[in-house]
């Protein structure tokens, strides 16, 4: 007879296992995040495509700095028209559909940009790719509002967001790499384009807007998904409401928080090469060396701002606090940064300083778990594409403005300190947003 101590040496049975594991939440929601991370890096690559090239391009179709300000400002004319009424689509007919369209859509106008053969037909192209582009974020915005538990949407948010400046680092060299060896910036083109449409299908195969409809969610992930509501997230996304559903005071706080941050970092993207050819003197390599670095501490950024506010709340710190502290500190970061930058010789010292600004401006990323937060459900989508309506607006001014302060006052001094006023009113914006426990809308 065996011995009764020998029944706890026995192995589980399949049943106790398969218990065990449906007791474990599965993470279904983390890799719809891992797709729309993919998502912002390719898509940031495909804007910078344009930056990094630009100087080749500029000689190659003789464009004057004016011309080639407004052409890098024409993606986020027709980015920012379509933001209203693409977070009215993705509130109508859920992120799924919305995303899987206007990814395959941007991926073409990509690929057709390597074929301009001008100024103008350049420029077309870019304003397609930025209506196709519009509701990739508010998309993200409204994900995070279905898929994840307050608890967990800074996370979120910072994951979505921080594909921005990885894109923009992954871009800035193998894009400079491209031109450099291949000796053509239409290969870049073509190539991003593809890689567009192949995430295209992938996020329609895998995305979906109600979490209880996808077959890999099991039971404890649907339960802590759905903790502390009263209904489910994507029941209350389907209700009706009247108005915006956002308190007046913390969307006029978002719109000018995100119009200023977006001024500093569109700014950066846009004519940051152009900066470090003129005024540092790097070459195409250097360019793309220092472009990757300086992003790819923006993207590490914006991941420690997201799981920090996470962590801090965990702690016991009021939501206000931890989100608004943060965001703080990173703007005076950005705004002592852009002074000190003018005061630099070394070229290698300039861009250290510029990666310490990149990591703290990218804290920025936290905005985007607020619509999510503060607007109700059936909100969420529309006040996401509001708040990017606001940093796209910033994203075409600050290109024209760069390049007329450039040409008019003939160096990047008056540059550098229009960007630390900006990064002064991403701070004010900032401290208007109401996020006190009674001002959260956790359902």
């Amino acid at each position: 007879m065996a011995h009764p101590s020998a029944a706890h040496s026995l192995p589980p049975t399949p049943a106790s296992t398969d218990n065990a594991a449906a007791a474990r939440p599965s993470r279904v929601r983390w890799r719809i995040f891992a797709i729309i991370f993919a998502l912002t890096v390719i898509n940031l690559i495909d804007r910078v495509s344009l930056s990094i090239a630009m100087p080749t391009i500029g000689k190659e179709f003789d464009l004057s700095p004016s011309m080639q300000g407004l052409i890098l400002s024409s993606f986020f004319w027709a980015y920012a028209l379509l933001q209203i009424p693409g977070g009215w689509l993705i509130d109508r007919y859920g992120p799924r559909r919305v995303i899987g369209w206007s990814t395959g859509l941007w991926g073409l106008f990509q690929t057709l940009a390597a074929f301009a053969t001008g100024g103008l037909s350049l420029l077309f192209a870019r304003v397609a790719l930025g209506a196709a582009e519009a509701p990739l974020f508010p998309s993200g915005g409204k994900l995070n509002s279905l898929w994840l538990a307050p608890g967990e949407r800074s996370r979120g948010a910072v994951l979505m967001d921080c594909g921005g400046p990885l894109g923009v680092a992954l871009g800035g060299l193998i894009i400079a790499y491209l031109i450099a060896v291949l000796g053509s910036w239409r290969i870049a083109f073509f190539v991003a384009g593809i890689a567009t449409l192949a995430m295209a299908w992938l996020a329609w195969r895998y995305l979906r807007d109600d979490p209880a409809l996808h077959p890999d969610v099991n039971a404890a992930e649907l339960e802590r998904i759905n903790a502390g509501r009263n209904t489910s997230a994507a029941e209350a996304a389907r209700q009706q409401l009247k108005g915006l559903g956002i308190a007046a005071r913390s969307l006029t706080g978002m719109l000018l928080g995100r119009a200023s941050w977006a001024m500093v970092f569109f700014g950066l993207l846009t004519w940051g090469p152009s900066y470090l050819a003129q005024a540092r003197g790097f070459d195409i390599k250097g360019i793309g060396a220092a472009t990757f670095i300086i992003f790819l501490c923006g993207a590490a950024g914006s991941l420690c701002g997201g799981f920090l506010c996470d962590a801090l709340i965990r702690k016991g710190v009021r939501r206000g606090l931890a989100a608004k502290g943060l965001l703080t500190l990173s703007g005076l970061v950005a705004l002592g940064a852009f002074m000190l930058l003018p005061t630099l010789h070394d070229a290698y010292a300039a861009v250290a300083l510029l990666c310490l600004t990149a990591f703290f401006l990218m804290w920025g990323s936290l905005y985007w778990s607020f619509p999510a937060l503060l607007a109700a459900p059936a909100r969420v989508g529309l006040i996401g594409g509001v708040m990017n309506l606001a940093g796209s607006l910033g994203g075409i001014l600050v290109p024209i403005l760069v390049g007329v302060i450039l040409q008019y006052l003939g160096g990047y001094a008056g540059v550098l300190g229009f960007f630390a006023g900006c990064s002064a009113l991403f701070v004010a914006g900032t401290l208007l947003i109401g996020l006190d426990n009674n001002e959260v809308k956790d359902a």
